[in-house]
């Protein structure tokens, strides 16, 4: 008992530091934003900043931020250990965002949608990680599904590349395992907020509170940062299509967690959205057919279009021209081609069949005389499987 109670005194210490430093840091925001205007200088982020700063403590004195300024788009990953509900929680996100025309072509497309492969089919597991797109109130929202086997951890890392943030599944029942923390170790080092949900909250034996408190901990051993810390929680229940704040209090759809997704996940940031500064880093390939060898990317800079001269750069190899075919973005479970893509979208594109992932596109309009420099080339961690090989000393050997 004496230890559960300095454990948890020892979290209501860290929970009002937290609070108390994010009080303190929107109050400095806004007065600094009040002395900038007496001085007669103004800067479109720093207004937005306050903006949000002032309406989270209740504050109607700070002008709102000039429309435009924030992109539309959410780019999430659906990370978790294995059989936590995530491809399940994915189904149900498609089903209440319209993707279906009816009931019918719903009950057509059948359960688990993103798992396509034959060998997905087979086992019941996610083994490559897919892209997909949905709308809500006026927000796109990328979704990319993972898997949670270990032996497939280097998909999450690459797809962690085309994210600002994550949603963290995690089982009402089990809370976090060990693959829990691999994802989210990955996602706190690339300085993306985590949305937590615990999903099958429908399940008799599920136990939130404990949960919630076993991922607080997590985060704090895996050096989170205050922000991240401050994370916000949604209970959920992937199979029945619900979700809600309160575990007792789930609404009928999952509103919630959209809402959560859109309120709480940054919207891309764009430094420089000049087309000659593209920068698009190749985070994974897909095969057609048709059109060959297809890249998967996120634009981080400038703008893309169809028919477009570019290169492929990466720090250690050559720089390989070639021009774009078919440009495509995500829409619902499919592609849609548009003629152009900007900063904060994630493209499909053909046209490059000597494109790898940890490549960069970039320009090569005027020879590339402008090009930007190519982004970190991605880096996935080694295998921690260790084998030694030796002669067969057994009585049986031969």
């Amino acid at each position: 008992i004496r230890q559960k109670h300095v454990i948890s005194c020892r979290k209501l210490r860290n929970a009002l530091e937290l609070k108390g430093r994010k009080m303190m840091m929107r109050l400095l925001t806004i007065v600094a934003l009040l002395a900038s205007r007496a001085a007669g200088f103004t800067s479109p982020a720093f207004v937005t900043q306050a903006a949000r700063a002032g309406s989270s403590m209740g504050m109607s004195a700070v002008a709102e931020a000039p429309s435009g300024q924030e992109l539309k788009i959410r780019n999430i990953a659906v990370i978790a250990h294995v059989d936590h509900g995530k491809t399940t929680l994915v189904d149900a996100l498609i089903r209440q965002s319209g993707v279906f025309r009816d009931d019918a072509q719903a009950n057509e497309a059948g359960e688990r949608v993103m798992d396509n492969e034959d060998q997905e089919k087979e086992r019941g597991i996610t083994i490559l990680a897919k892209n997909l797109a949905v709308m809500r109130d006026g927000y796109k929202i990328n979704i990319m599904d993972t898997p949670g086997h270990a032996d497939f951890g280097g998909e999450v890392e690459r797809v962690l590349n085309m994210c600002d943030g994550v949603l963290l599944v995690v089982d009402s029942v089990e809370g976090p395992k060990p693959q829990t923390r691999f994802v989210l170790d990955k996602a706190l080092q690339k300085g993306m907020k985590a949305l937590v949900v615990v999903n099958k909250i429908d399940r008799p034996s599920a136990r939130p509170e404990y949960v919630v408190d076993k991922v607080f901990d997590l985060f704090c051993e895996l050096g989170a940062t205050d922000e991240q810390t401050d994370f916000k929680v949604v209970y959920a229940s992937g199979l029945q299509g619900t979700a809600g704040e309160e575990p007792d209090n789930l609404d009928k759809d999952l509103g919630p967690l959209f809402d959560a997704v859109i309120e709480g996940i940054d919207a891309p940031t764009v430094e420089k959205p000049e087309p000659e500064n593209l920068q698009a880093l190749i985070s994974n390939i897909d095969f057609d057919a048709f059109k060959g060898k297809m890249g998967i990317a996120r634009i981080t800079n400038g703008v893309v279009k169809a028919g477009q001269a570019v290169a492929l750069a990466h720090p250690d190899k050559p720089k390989r021209t070639g021009r774009l075919n078919n440009l495509f973005v995500f829409d619902n479970l499919g592609k849609k081609e548009v003629d152009q893509a900007e900063a904060g979208e994630i493209i499909m594109f053909s046209g490059l069949d000597n494109v790898e992932i940890g490549d960069t596109l970039v320009t090569n309009e005027n020879a590339g005389a402008n090009a930007a420099d190519p982004l970190p080339p991605i880096a996935v961690e080694t295998p921690t499987v260790r084998m030694t090989i030796g002669v067969n000393k057994s009585p049986l050997a031969g």
